[in-house]
């Protein structure tokens, strides 16, 4: 049995999905007529969708999408963009928060997020110093009376007598 890859969208995924995403935009004064054999034919809205789910749970860069599976990376990314302009993984999200409603209940009185990554800029007066450096010193003064460290002769000049 074939295992289904992580960005393979299922029938009955794409049944949801379909209806959300925005017809091409063309000009309304414009006539358009396609040429028999003429330019390379538009991407289905399907392997679109695919790529996307491929970049997002991979990580790899646009230009790293397999263009056997997927097509020309750039037009990938067109549509991506024009999708993301029409509004369309807004609708997604809200579609797939209100299908977890129906099934699951969200407990829309109480949620809590934290997405703290970096570091407060002005904690140290009310926190103190970073536990990692509350043993060491601060900078200490040099010992009085004792020359600093270097050798007493100049290494270049050796052996020419002073």
């Amino acid at each position: 049995m074939a295992r289904t890859k992580s960005w393979e969208v299922s029938d009955a995924f794409w049944e949801k999905v379909e209806p959300l995403i925005p017809a091409p935009e063309r000009d309304p004064n414009k006539t358009y007529k396609r040429k028999t054999g003429g330019g390379r034919k538009p991407i289905p809205p399907r392997t679109v969708f695919e790529a996307i789910l491929y970049v997002l749970r991979t990580g790899c860069q646009w230009q790293a999408l397999p263009k056997e599976r997927f097509g020309s990376p750039s037009a990938i990314y067109t549509h991506f963009s024009r999708w993301q302009r029409a509004g369309f993984f807004l609708a997604l999200w809200r579609a797939g928060l209100a299908e977890y409603d129906e099934m699951e209940g969200i407990s829309w009185r109480w949620q809590s997020i934290d997405g703290a990554m970096t570091k407060a800029p002005l904690a140290k007066e009310s926190v103190g110093r970073n536990p990692t450096d509350r043993g060491k010193k601060r900078q200490q003064a040099p010992y009085s009376g004792r020359r600093a460290w270097g050798p007493t002769v100049n290494s270049r000049n050796r052996s020419k007598p002073t």
